[in-house]
């Protein structure tokens, strides 16, 4: 008992920690008296990074060739290769064969009819999960179809497919490619990490340069950004198979290609699977993001709201995309869970031929009934005259509670805080992060942290950077105070744990622009609201990661706390709080990233930081810009993402000094 309470003091650590105390204070102390040029760096010692990138893009788009051939038109041809599969799909799904347009546009043959495609669907998650599944597909059917959300529904799900086979076909090659290369592994694990801290927006830009205007060009720009967690996930999965299986396959006399494709990536499946949920998730995201360069879909529809102020409008859409998005991610975890459990013959060729049956037979019929080809616009229902009505109720009756409670935020915590990081000095802040990393992470990460933002220094956007972390370190410590708290408490009522798992799984399935709509119903555009939207995006894993922590416990160590007659607050303070510690910290980076990308996303309520930045250069066609304003925001989230994992390292290397 002696030895699970006693807490060692980590000597090297603490000496580093007190260094980087008085290190930092004497950087403070000195900044006083620093130049003007240490303060605010001068405009003459910027360097023109976006006129680089921005020159060099529009030679790479315009004038580069490979073997006398332009790189554009290899671009081009890509997209209009790629046009064509999406072009085919959205006639199954949702246009039909049409003949000419405008007013001469005729219809020859009608798409797929959606009772068809609602009952193969629900067929589907009958086989997979059970009679739960099939009635959470019908009523999500129902509501695309009876709110009129149909057509733009399935323009959306095609894109969605094909964005998924392609990223999924790309990131096993990938992925197998780093599981076999320890150079390919290395390479490529740093240029994921970097794509997946890059904002959306910024994929954008060149996708627009390179693709032109359109679905395939949102294709190329989704696919890329989908990319990670397929490649990570394809090597994780890889790993874990076990070595007795390989052994096995080599004495079998497998060769090397047989032995990947019968032995390898069977096993690895249930892995697989999960990241195939992964790159759903992220598709769907970034395509209703692509809506903007021609995408079209529900995204298009929720952004025509947002833009119009129709929140009535705007929100029967995001719940169209919510629908849309828990279906198909019920259904790629109920395929992973059966992948993992083993659960095998789950469809069968008669449920292949009822398939069949259900989408050719009302497809056929509504030849002779249009209304199921597409449902009547007469008895179509909406809510938004209802939400539209809700608003302006909310705004007469209670604008003055919620504009103080806007206005005294902002006052009184935002505008001062964010006047505070502007005014800093940024020899300060650069010295101040780069000895926390040193002392929390040795030599390497301090150098990591110097470099990132002397990056975002020299590029100009230094300002909007410390807007951007401001925004960010107000909502992680909001969702944090939210989150870790309600975490830690239901952590401790094991009933609670499965509602609590579904709510917070349903809720990072929705896309991030419908977290943008309440806020902007209740508090106009601005920070404020944007504080409230990435507030609600990123508090889902600080509740997550507040269950894991605790769950994470030794029990023997909570036993020895009770037997030494601990109270519960002390066995809590003393005993569970230090040994979920690594976990926690884990938890706040995850919170921290999440933030950082519905940050970008908060640009469109009119926020004045590096998201701004990456939109108004997509709105200005503005590549360079765009690009490096992108990159900042990258490097803000990997020297977030260097200190809280070495601070997760350095807690769970102590608490094993302190309980060993």
């Amino acid at each position: 008992m002696a030895d699970v309470l006693a807490r060692p003091k980590d000597a090297t650590g603490g000496h580093g920690l007190w260094i980087g105390l008085a290190l930092t204070l004497v950087v403070v102390a000195a900044s006083l008296l620093m130049p003007a040029s240490f303060t605010h760096l001068s405009d003459q010692a910027l360097l023109p990074v976006s006129d680089w990138v921005g020159t060099g893009m529009n030679w790479f788009a315009r004038d580069a060739a490979i073997f006398g051939v332009k790189i554009a038109d290899l671009t081009r041809a890509l997209a209009a290769a790629a046009q064509m599969p999406i072009d085919w799909l959205k006639f199954m799904l949702a246009d039909g064969w049409v003949k000419g347009a405008g007013f001469n546009k005729v219809h020859l043959a009608p798409p797929l009819s959606w009772l068809g495609v609602i009952l193969t669907a629900a067929l589907l998650g009958l086989r997979l999960s059970g009679r739960g599944l099939a009635v959470l597909t019908l009523l999500a059917g129902a509501y695309l179809v009876f709110f009129g959300l149909w057509a733009s529904a399935m323009t959306t799900l095609a894109s969605v497919v094909i964005c998924v086979v392609a990223a999924l076909v790309l990131g096993l090659a990938m992925g197998i490619w780093a599981y076999r290369s320890a150079h390919a592994e290395i390479w490529l694990r740093a240029i994921m990490n970097v794509m997946q801290t890059v904002p959306i927006f910024s994929y954008l830009l060149p996708t627009l340069l390179l693709f032109g205007y359109g679905p395939s060009a949102a294709l190329f720009a989704t696919v890329v950004y989908a990319l990670p967690p397929m490649v990570h996930a394809t090597v994780l999965a890889l790993r874990s198979v076990p070595s007795e299986t390989l052994e096995l396959a080599r004495m079998t006399g497998c060769s090397r290609a047989q032995t990947l494709w019968k032995v390898e990536l069977p096993v690895a499946a249930p892995r697989l699977a999960i990241g195939l949920n992964q790159v759903v998730m992220m598709t769907l995201n970034m395509v209703i993001i692509a809506s903007m360069i021609g995408a079209g879909g529900l995204g298009y529809d929720v952004l025509r709201a947002l833009r119009r102020l129709d929140f009535g409008a705007g929100f029967e859409a995001g719940m169209g995309i919510v629908a849309l998005a828990v279906v198909l991610d019920r259904l790629t975890q109920a395929a992973a869970h059966n992948q993992s459990t083993g659960r095998q013959g789950l469809w069968s060729r008669r449920d292949t031929l009822i398939a069949a049956l259900l989408l050719i037979v009302p497809t056929v019929a509504s030849l002779a009934l249009p209304a199921l080809s597409a449902w009547p616009g007469a008895w179509t229902l909406t809510t938004a005259p209802f939400w539209n009505g809700a608003v302006s109720l909310i705004n007469q009756n209670f604008y003055e509670p919620l504009e103080a409670i806007r206005t005294g935020m902002l006052l009184g915590v935002m505008n001062p805080f964010r006047n505070l990081l502007q005014s800093a000095p940024w020899s300060l802040v650069l010295a101040a992060l780069a000895l926390a990393g040193y002392a929390l992470g040795g030599m390497r990460t301090a150098l990591t942290v110097f470099l990132l933002l002397l990056f975002v220094l020299v590029t100009g956007y230094w300002q909007a950077a410390m807007s951007s972390i401001y925004l960010t370190v107000l909502s992680v410590a909001l969702a944090l105070a939210i989150g870790l708290p309600f975490g830690i408490w239901v952590s401790g009522h094991p009933r609670l744990h499965h509602p609590v798992q579904l709510a917070l799984d349903t809720l990072q399935t929705l896309p991030t622009l419908v977290y943008l709509l309440p806020a902007v119903m209740l508090f106009r555009n601005g920070d404020f609201s944007a504080l409230i939207a990435i507030v609600s995006y990123a508090v889902a894993p600080a509740v997550r990661y507040g269950m894991a922590g605790m769950a994470h416990v030794p029990s023997e160590r909570i036993e020895a706390a009770l037997m030494s007659g601990c109270t519960p607050w002390q066995s809590f303070r003393f005993v569970r709080l230090p040994a979920a510690l690594p976990t926690l910290i884990l938890g706040v980076n995850q919170t921290v990233m999440m933030a950082l990308s519905m940050l970008v996303i908060a640009a469109l309520v009119g926020t004045r930081e590096l998201g701004q930045e990456v939109y108004t250069s997509l709105s200005r066609g503005e590549t360079g810009p765009g690009i490096v304003a992108g990159l900042c925001v990258a490097a803000i989230a990997l020297v977030a993402d260097a200190l809280l994992k070495s601070g997760a390292l350095r807690a769970a290397r102590h608490e094993g000094e302190a309980h060993a």
